[in-house]
């Protein structure tokens, strides 16, 4: 705060004035540019870069605003904290929202050409990366956007291709022809995890194939009869005697009038429907390997839309499920297909488009997982370990790694990065490498691109410069400090992360991963467009500040766990706000003319200086602590609970009496330790509500040019008073007494009254002597009695705290006539209330055809009236007496 200027807050808190071109300040100021400064030790995070594809929605919010929480923390605690922003180029997601875009425009992307096509997706993402950063500032993350990456920019480029040609040299990388998981509406590959199983109600279709020369059939079942059209075999167990006769014997495939052979294997389950099934090899996994082992033809039925091809014959050109209904109405009247069996099941389906992932056999490039996940289950084992919080998740991570499979990398998209590898026009030769083959002519590029993840799993190094060891961030920064994400893309992301990383740095990419779950609505739904219960986070902020929405998602759950949004809850972080405002307001109003030289705090404090002294070191001692565990929440509420009950609604309203006194020496000691704690305050809340601590420290007296780059507070012994924390316990459990003696005579604050405190300990007597202004101000006493020897009133109603007993006569306190006219109203209330349940509880009829829940309920309501009304009873009596 400038010296000649006179510290103000405007006098409602209006947060969108707060928060408006405070962010521009901070990004002028570099406060968040990692300066390499080698005096300080650093501390690195790699934002989980979202997708080019639109609005962050409260997921995002929630996820960023806990690193900005920590990235703030460390600053200030004197760490050179990189948190670097970057965005992610999300292959099928962007591709999915262009296309869509130019089929609004009449076009495609065939029309338009790879090239042209591409030039089309930069321009999406350079629109909607300029919509995130500006999401971003109204969050107010502090990004350092020098170091900004994109998952498609060239570095990131560089180490994807060097990281795919260096596995393809190990042998870990190889192209083959396999069962892969299809998205029939995007048209292209999906990785096993890719894909979200829902229960639907489905059919089992049973059959029963004839046996060539025999009057036998033999019966299977199928989900999918249209892939029938491709069946090669029928397999039923090799121990099973209902079939051992029928093993290296024929069958018709109905409809396609192809032969195809009973095979014996043992991956059949007897058990399971009639023993025996279908094998199709181009269309299921497990039919696939059965048919390797049997050397089994390969007949694909389907196109890579999902409509029917030329091998499914009459069919061909219908829709996958139009060709079931049709086919199924066909085996009917042919009499094969003899029963329809209704029967939930589970249905893999597109984790981007939603449509039903179809299992097809498919030319892809894949990663052969087991060594790269043995690695990283082996760095589980070591001291270096990844730290997992909350730690329940490592076992989550290592059950999915320890039965890995093969992961397939290939995408049939445009948008993403290209596959390195060149196949020759005349020989089978595959070249792969960095750049393309010098007699390029002979030479054409695989079409296809690399799955999103694979580039996303570099990414807490590529974005430090690897695969140049040698660079300054990559040497400075990585391995990064923590990792903030959900436990829903644990499989996703942070498995590859770490197995890309131990790969290809030999290190763990992060020291801490901290696991947070999804947020859902008040109902504990989760949000989704369907339900129409998402919300928009620049919605929230719009009404109630960036600070609040920040506050109620860093506090309104514990690591690991889903969190509930509801309004009220927001309304009241709003609240909050609004009380650190005015408090901050009315101290600001009493430093007027007060700088940052004279702060001293060496003077003579009173009880509640001491107290609230020994409040904030033990404040600051619980919040970082529990801030450096991730434990927001608890710190969160500390801090309230400090704000809130002690600094705002004790201390203030106790530093007014000096403030008003005519005391200066100690009007200034006030003033000092007011300025103090405010400030200290305004530090530690910082992280969580960057924007009104921000506005806040400015006026206050202070050094330097922002909260961001102030010290982190730190307890100072000197300021301890065990003493005086006891002291001030019990002057406010005296004063909370009279209140409540006040509260149930209705006697206002206002009306005088006579108050005698009672204690047999002289050091207390003298202690509540030495306090008697606060006791006065308070407690507004007509008369007030501190003795270690009192007379005690008749009539009067007590309150006993540690160590004292107070005493206030009901002569002063009420007028009896109208108190026992009062009271003997609600005596009435009472009786009747009494003579209802027991009429109820007498009627036979209802307790034995009563729930026992509801006599128990009802027996309940008798005991508590009856309590009620006796203590009615007894206050008429001792008022009659």
């Amino acid at each position: 705060m400038d010296e000649n200027q006179t510290p103000s807050l405007p006098s409602k808190y209006n947060p969108q004035a707060v928060e408006k071109d405070r962010y521009q300040f901070w990004l002028k100021g570099k406060f968040f540019e990692a300066a390499g400064d080698q005096k300080k030790e650093p501390f690195s995070i790699v934002i989980p870069p979202p997708n080019v594809t639109g609005r962050l929605h409260l997921g995002h919010a929630w996820d960023t605003t806990m690193q900005d929480t920590i990235s703030r923390m460390k600053r200030m605690q004197g760490y050179d904290v990189l948190w670097l922003p970057g965005m992610d180029h999300a292959g099928i997601a962007t591709q999915a929202k262009v296309e869509a875009k130019l089929k609004e425009q009449g076009t495609n992307r065939y029309e338009l050409g790879r090239e042209k096509f591409l030039e089309t997706a930069w321009d999406w993402k350079e629109e909607y990366a300029d919509f995130i950063r500006s999401q971003w500032e109204k969050l107010g993350l502090g990004l350092d956007y020098s170091r900004e990456r994109f998952t498609l920019d060239h570095g990131l480029s560089d180490a994807v291709k060097e990281v795919f040609i260096k596995l393809y040299e190990k042998g870990l990388i190889y192209r083959g022809e396999y069962i892969i998981n299809w998205d029939p509406q995007t048209k292209t590959a999906l990785s096993d995890i890719e894909v979200i199983y829902e229960e639907i109600q489905g059919k089992f279709y049973h059959m029963r194939y004839p046996i060539n020369d025999s009057d036998e059939t033999i019966e299977i079942a199928t989900t999918r009869p249209e892939t029938m059209l491709g069946d090669t075999a029928v397999a039923v167990h090799p121990k099973d005697d209902r079939y051992k006769h029928l093993i290296g014997k024929t069958v018709t495939l109905p409809i396609v009038g192809r032969e195809i052979e009973i095979v014996a294997d043992d991956y059949v389950d007897m058990e399971l429907g009639s023993g025996a099934v279908k094998i199709t090899p181009a269309h299921d996994p497990n039919d696939f390997e059965i048919g390797n082992r049997h050397n089994l033809e390969r007949v694909l039925v389907m196109n890579e839309d999902g409509s029917m091809n030329e091998n499914a014959g009459k069919y061909k050109g219908l829709d996958r499920f139009e060709c079931r209904k049709q086919i199924v109405k066909d085996l009917q009247e042919m009499e094969v297909l003899f029963d329809i069996e209704e029967r939930v099941h589970q249905v893999g389906h597109s984790e981007r488009s939603g449509a039903v992932v179809e299992p097809y056999l498919s030319t892809q490039w894949f990663v052969d997982m087991q060594p790269l996940a043995d690695a990283a289950v082996e760095l589980q084992k070591s001291e270096d370990k990844v730290n997992f919080v909350p730690e329940r998740f490592e076992h989550t991570y290592l059950n999915w790694m320890e039965n890995i499979r093969d992961w397939c990398i290939s995408r049939q998209l445009w948008w993403g990065h290209r596959i390195p590898a060149w196949y020759h026009k005349e020989t089978n030769e595959i070249y792969v490498g960095k750049d393309a083959p010098k007699d390029i002519e002979n030479w054409e590029q695989d079409e296809d691109v690399l799955d999103t993840w694979f580039s996303s799993a570099l990414w807490p190094f590529s974005t430090m410069g690897w695969p140049n060891r040698e660079a300054e961030d990559f040497k400075r920064y990585f391995p990064t400090d923590v990792l903030v994400t959900g436990y829903d893309i644990i499989f996703f992301w942070v498995a590859r992360m770490i197995f890309q990383s131990k790969e290809f740095t030999n290190e763990k990419p992060f020291k801490d991963v901290l696991i947070h779950g999804l947020i859902r609505d008040a109902e504990g739904r989760k949000m989704s467009k369907s339900l129409g219960n998402g919300v928009d986070p620049m919605d929230v902020i719009e009404k109630y500040g960036a600070d609040s929405l920040r506050y109620f998602l860093l506090t309104g759950s514990t690591p690991g766990q889903d969190l509930r949004f509801h309004w009220e809850k927001v309304e009241s972080t709003w609240n909050f706000a609004n009380k650190v405002w005015n408090a901050s307001r009315f101290s600001l109003m009493n430093l007027e003319n007060f700088s940052y030289e004279d702060i001293d705090l060496s003077g003579e404090k009173s009880l509640a200086d001491k107290w609230i002294l020994t409040r904030l070191n033990e404040t600051i001692e619980h919040v970082t602590k529990n801030t450096n565990k991730y434990e927001f929440g608890e710190a969160g509420r500390q801090l309230y609970n400090f704000i809130w009950d002690e600094l705002c609604d004790w201390y203030i309203e106790m530093a007014k009496v000096p403030l008003y006194g005519e005391d200066e020496a100690k009007k200034k000691t006030t003033q000092s330790v007011l300025a103090y704690v405010l400030d200290q305050t305004m530090r530690m809340l910082h992280p969580y509500m960057p924007f009104i601590t921000e506005e806040i420290w400015q006026q206050l007296p202070h050094q330097g040019d922002s909260i961001t780059v102030a010290k982190w507070p730190e307890a100072r012994a000197e300021f301890h008073d065990e003493t005086a924390s006891k002291e001030m316990k019990r002057l406010v459990s005296i004063i909370k007494s009279v209140r409540n003696i006040r509260a149930e005579v209705n006697t206002p604050m206002s009306k005088q009254i006579k108050m005698l405190i009672h204690t047999e300990n002289n050091t207390i007597a003298a202690e509540l002597e030495s306090n008697r202004d606060y006791l006065e101000r308070f407690c507004n006493p007509e008369e007030l009695t501190i003795a270690t020897k009192i007379d005690i009133p008749e009539k009067s109603m007590t309150a006993v705290v540690t160590g004292a007993e107070i005493y206030l006569p009901l002569a002063g306190l009420i007028d009896f006539d109208k108190e026992i006219e009062r009271l003997e109203k609600e005596l009435a209330k009472w009786t009747k209330e009494v003579e209802r349940v027991q009429k109820k509880l007498a009627n036979e009829g209802f307790v034995k055809k009563a729930p026992a829940a509801v006599v128990e309920e009802e027996k309940q309501k008798e005991k508590d009236y009856l309590e009620k009304q006796s203590k009615v009873k007894m206050r008429i009596d001792e008022l009659q007496a």
